[in-house]
């Protein structure tokens, strides 16, 4: 979602790192009272700090953040792409990027969920890896390519972005890819 622009590459989650997670995500409007009962937490506190992390997944998953998320999915999936798969000419996204023209309900919904489809792939494949994914055609949803189906005026809770969407989650969490 771009939101951990400026913390260096985790390679544990400690209560530190976690905190700082935190501060980023409530600096950008999400989950406040989370990271207040965060501060007050020890590390000790396991089931505490449990439920303040499913506390803070459900927030993202329910807030899109155009003014992030704009500027991250394009360094990953270039501008043509990003704007066949939200439905948006390139000049659209382009003052939405830049917050000159408010990005409208229905775009920020799909570009939100755009990234986190990106995010469960960022586990699995590069940058290049990702952008071909996006286009190459699979069994799993009908032998059709993801970018066949998240085309046009398409909405997260639709039937074939749904099965796009678990297509991307499983390779989160296979084993091999």
């Amino acid at each position: 979602m771009g939101l951990l622009d400026g913390i260096e590459a985790i390679d544990r989650l400690d209560l530190t790192s976690f905190q700082d997670i935190a501060a980023k995500i409530s600096e950008a409007g999400i989950a406040r009272n989370a990271m207040a009962e965060l501060s007050g937490t020890a590390a000790d506190q396991t089931e505490r700090l449990r439920h303040i992390l499913l506390e803070l997944d459900q927030a993202l998953l329910d807030s899109p953040l155009p003014k992030y998320e704009w500027p991250a999915l394009e360094g990953v999936l270039g501008v043509e792409l990003l704007g066949r798969l939200t439905g948006v000419s390139v000049s659209s996204l382009r003052r939405y990027r830049t917050a000159r023209r408010r990005t409208p309900d229905a775009v920020a919904a799909r570009l939100h969920f755009l990234a986190l489809i990106v995010g469960d792939l960022a586990g699995a494949y590069n940058d290049l890896g990702i952008r071909r994914w996006f286009e190459r055609k699979r069994s799993l949803i009908g032998g059709q390519a993801p970018i066949e189906i998240l085309t046009g005026a398409w909405a997260p809770e639709d039937p074939g972005p749904s099965r796009v969407r678990e297509l991307a989650q499983s390779l989160a969490y296979s084993p091999a890819t």
